[in-house]
């Protein structure tokens, strides 16, 4: 089994070549719905390989559900278009040690207030000084630590591997994480442990190495879990009110209308359900249940009535909550306004170049 051993380190070793020539491992492209910094950190099972995206996907839905905005951070780049954040900091075939080498410039260049660390697989699969892979593990956190020390930083013991020698390597390994994590604890640390290998068994594996699709939504469903359980980490979910902050109305649907191409306006928050909005997971902003927030006609010009539409799935459709609190429609790039700088009842909201932090453009969840 040692041989096949090596021959899957070989074969993950050669995935980071491939994906620098070939694939979609490219910078970043920063994108941001604003929220909590949040560094996946790792090899290939951060990245996804087998299922682009891996555990992100069903991370960011079950984020976005839940209502909390969060911003993916990170070098690299991939995943599909129901991951609304593509960021992560996931390398195909990196041991402990390559990351560790690269940890310091990364946080110091995206700032993660959250950064969730699986790795020590390929240390494993390449047998490389595998005894020491624990007290390297440790090294790295500490780097982590004080480099970002109101990081919280979430320790996953390893997910399984398929065949048993390399499972009993991944078992001693793991073994030896729970008193890592102590001993940053006790140190006053920002570290939490998290089992993810009891989440998951090998028929949770499309290879013997990398999560199924199933398998990953797996692991996100026990990020999620550690993220909740530990106040901050994730921020606060927001509440379902899309509040002006030039009016401080509401944003809702004119006349609780439910029609197809009923518009928008501003008007005081009553807790009513034409004023009730969902941020999901495919970036649209839902109401009613089955109609989403829709840009008329799939318009990008300024002045584009802003209505309700049966969703569909399409551009007009998806809106980013940025950090600067402006809302935009990312076919367009225009801003959700409150036309005319209006303040009163009944203002419709439309589509508009974004200003420079202009009130009337700024909108909060609560």
């Amino acid at each position: 089994m040692r041989t096949r051993a090596r021959w899957l380190g070989a074969v993950a070793a050669l995935g980071a070549v491939v994906a620098m020539v070939m694939g979609p491992m490219s910078p970043a492209s920063a994108e941001s719905n604003g929220g909590v910094r949040v560094m996946p950190l790792g090899d290939s099972i951060t990245e996804g390989t087998a299922t682009p995206g891996g555990y992100r996907i069903g991370l960011w839905q079950r984020l976005a559900s839940g209502g909390y905005t969060t911003d993916f951070v990170g070098s690299q780049f991939n995943g599909p278009s129901n991951l609304g954040d593509h960021d992560h900091e996931g390398h195909p075939g990196w041991r402990i040690d390559q990351i560790d080498a690269n940890i310091v410039n990364w946080l110091n260049t995206y700032q993660p207030q959250t950064v969730l660390l699986h790795i020590g697989t390929n240390d494993i699969l390449q047998n490389y000084n595998v005894s020491s892979a624990p007290n390297r593990l440790s090294t790295l956190i500490d780097h982590i630590t004080s480099t970002a020390p109101n990081a919280e930083v979430f320790v996953a013991q390893l997910t399984p591997l398929g065949w048993g020698e390399a499972d009993a390597a991944v078992n001693n390994f793991n073994a030896a994480i729970p008193g890592i994590v102590q001993s940053k604890v006790n140190a006053g640390e920002n570290v939490h442990l998290v089992d993810m290998h009891s989440a998951l068994t090998a028929a949770d594996l499309d290879d013997g190495v990398h999560p199924t699709a199933a398998g990953y939504d797996k692991m996100a469903a026990t990020w999620y879990a550690a993220l909740r359980s530990v106040p901050g980490s994730i921020g606060t979910a927001d509440g379902t009110e899309i509040v002006g902050a030039h009016s401080g109305r509401c944003l809702e649907v004119t006349g609780i209308g439910t029609a197809n191409g009923t518009d928008t306006q501003l008007w005081d928050c009553w807790g009513g359900s034409n004023q009730q909005w969902t941020y999901t997971a495919g970036k649209q902003l839902t109401v009613y249940g089955n109609k989403c927030l829709d840009a008329y006609g799939k318009g990008t010009t300024n002045g584009t009535k802003v209505v309700i539409w049966d969703c569909n799935g399409q551009a007009n459709q998806q809106w980013n909550l940025n950090a600067d609190d402006t809302i935009t429609g990312v076919q367009s790039g225009l801003c959700l306004d409150a036309s005319g700088w209006g303040t009163s009842n009944g203002t419709k909201v439309t589509l508009w170049t974004c200003g420079s932090g202009q009130a009337n453009q700024q909108w909060t969840r609560r």
